[in-house]
């Protein structure tokens, strides 16, 4: 019999489609992240053994924590080669370092690479001093080849990564720029505990833009918790247009949107 926290057990409550996107809805953050944490396995493994190695760009923030929890704890039973990985982050705040300890470089260094041992860990530096050369660097990384797998969430706002909805671009011909963040993402990272205050918050970061994310073979969206709940309302039921940029997720076919009961509540 398997116990209640292996990876095997995975089967979501409810699953539905929304347009191209595929929805798969569990009863708890834990287990949507197993479930997540599957298909990434399935993904990594699969290409891994096709090409040799895999590229794939991961989020940071609290929605990732059930998929990282996941992947870590139930590491041998998922056999992925992390050594094999080259992995990329989609945001870094401008002006921060490192070590700050809402550095989007410090989640991945502290959660994915030294947790997981992946291969290799591109970082977006976001004190580098030129924010604009920095994109361009960090884009001509991620188009040095095809990207496999991207792991993301939704923002409070509908945001994927920082493109907040003043500024989100479903056709941006670019893969890195520098955003505004709006009053709703600075909020969320207080919230979330990140910073002491508002005005703690950096008013700007780097961002990967939609179709950087878009661009992967699979793409795996998890979205756990209450406060996301009207997001993944909009994402599903709104026009799709970038005053939510999670609508545009109807249209990629590659994409799995895995929600927990609190998330899923409004659908």
């Amino acid at each position: 019999m398997t116990s209640d926290t292996s990876a095997a057990q995975v089967d979501p409550v409810r699953t539905l489609t929304a347009g191209d996107l595929s929805v798969r809805a569990h009863t708890s953050a834990e287990a949507m992240g197993r479930d997540a944490a599957r298909q990434v396995a399935e993904v990594l493994r699969a290409t891994i053994a096709e090409k040799g190695s895999a590229r794939a760009i991961l989020a940071t923030g609290n929605s990732q924590y059930p998929l990282m929890d996941a992947l870590a704890a139930h590491r041998e039973e998922y056999g992925i080669d992390w050594s094999k990985v080259t992995a990329f982050h989609m945001d870094e705040y401008v002006g921060i370092d490192a070590d700050h300890t809402a550095s989007f470089r410090r989640w991945m260094r502290e959660r994915v690479e030294q947790r997981l041992g992946v291969g290799v860990m591109n970082y977006i530096n976001g004190d580098s001093g030129d924010a604009e050369a920095e994109c361009a660097r960090y884009e001509a990384l991620l188009r040095e080849a095809p990207i496999d797998l991207t792991c993301m969430g939704i923002g409070e706002n509908g945001h994927l990564a920082f493109n907040e909805p003043h500024v989100a671009k479903f056709d941006d011909p670019r893969w890195a720029n520098v955003i505004t963040l709006d009053e709703t993402s600075r909020n969320q990272q207080v919230g979330e505990g990140h910073f002491p205050d508002f005005d703690a918050v950096p008013a700007e970061a780097i961002s990967l833009s939609i179709p950087a994310l878009l661009s992967a073979s699979t793409v795996v969206v998890c979205v756990p918790e209450a406060r996301k709940a009207d997001a993944v309302h909009a994402t599903l039921n709104d026009e799709i247009s970038t005053a939510c940029p999670g609508t545009i997720l109807r249209r990629a076919p590659q994409a799995t949107l895995y929600l927990d009961n609190e998330s899923s509540a409004r659908i």
